[in-house]
C-alpha cells in the first residue's frame, strides 16, 4: 500500500499526495471521518464508563448474563446493521410512521450526520463495554474504605484516586473506537451510498472506480488515514503518561 502511494505513470512520485492536498473533498471526507468518529467514539466512552460501573455493582450470575449478551451485540455490525436500522428508523421505518401516524413532530433524518452517529455510537457501545469492565476490579474496595475512613469524600476519591487508576485503560479504549470508527465502512456505505463524504468510502470508490479505478490514490489517502490513527495513539500514550506523572502514580 505504501509502495503503491508513491507510484504515478511506473515511476515514483508524489503527485498521489499532491492530489490529496489540492482536492477540497478528499480533504472533506478527512474532516468527516475524524469528526464523525471523534464524536462517537467520546460519546460511546462516557455511555460505557457508567454502563460498566452498573454492570460491575450486579450480582455475579447477572454480570455474566448481561455481559453474553453485550457479547452477542457487539458482532453485529456491518451491512446487516444499517439494514435493521432503515427498517426502524428509515423514512418508512417502523418507528417514523409511527410517529408520523401519531402526528407528532420528526425531524430525525436516518441517512444524514445525526443517523450515522446513532449507528456508529450502536456499534461502538458493545466494544466499549467490553474494554472498560474488567478496569473496575482495579480498583478495590479496601482503597475506598481506607479514604473514607481518612475523611475523603466520594468525588474526591474518583479525582484523585480511582480515575487515575482506569484513565490508561479509558484512554487506550478511546484510541480504539476512533480507529475503529474511522475504518468502519460497511454501516457508512449501505446506510448513505455515497450520499456523506467519508475517507473509507472514497477509498472504496477509488479502488471499485465509479468511473476509472485509481488504486494509487486510494494507497495515498489509506497511508493517510492510518497515519491519523498512529498521531490519536501517540496523544493517547501521551496524555496517559502525564496524569499518572501528575497522580504521582
Amino acid at each position: 500500500m505504501l509502495y503503491s502511494s508513491f507510484r504515478f505513470n511506473n515511476g515514483f512520485s508524489l503527485n498521489q499526495y499532491k492530489t490529496i492536498f489540492l482536492s477540497d473533498y478528499i480533504l472533506q471526507s478527512f474532516a468527516n471521518s475524524i469528526w464523525l468518529s471523534l464524536v462517537s467514539a467520546c460519546l460511546a466512552l462516557i455511555i460505557a464508563i457508567f454502563a460498566s460501573y452498573a454492570i460491575y455493582t450486579y450480582s455475579e450470575k447477572v454480570r455474566e448474563r448481561i455481559l453474553i449478551i453485550i457479547n452477542l451485540t457487539s458482532n453485529f455490525s456491518g451491512v446487516p446493521l444499517a439494514f435493521a436500522f432503515i427498517i426502524i428508523l428509515g423514512n418508512s421505518g417502523l418507528i417514523t410512521l409511527f410517529v408520523q401516524f401519531m402526528g407528532w413532530d420528526w425531524n430525525f433524518n436516518l441517512y444524514s450526520w445525526s443517523g450515522l452517529l446513532l449507528i456508529y455510537i450502536y456499534f461502538q457501545l458493545p466494544l466499549a463495554i467490553m474494554l472498560i469492565y474488567p478496569v473496575f476490579y482495579g480498583i478495590q474496595k479496601e482503597m475506598k474504605d481506607a479514604a473514607m475512613m481518612l475523611g475523603a469524600s466520594n468525588a474526591y476519591f474518583w479525582r484523585k484516586i480511582g480515575v487515575p487508576i482506569i484513565w490508561p485503560a479509558l484512554a487506550g479504549t478511546l484510541t480504539i473506537l476512533f480507529a475503529n470508527a474511522m475504518g468502519a465502512y460497511a454501516s457508512a456505505y449501505a446506510l448513505t451510498g455515497s450520499g456523506y463524504n467519508l475517507t473509507a468510502i472514497r477509498i472504496g470508490a477509488l479502488l471499485s472506480g465509479d468511473i476509472f479505478a485509481q488504486p494509487e490514490l486510494a494507497s495515498a489517502i489509506a497511508v493517510l488515514l492510518g497515519a491519523v490513527m498512529i498521531v490519536g495513539m501517540l496523544i493517547s500514550e501521551w496524555m496517559t503518561k502525564k496524569m499518572r506523572k501528575d497522580a504521582n502514580l
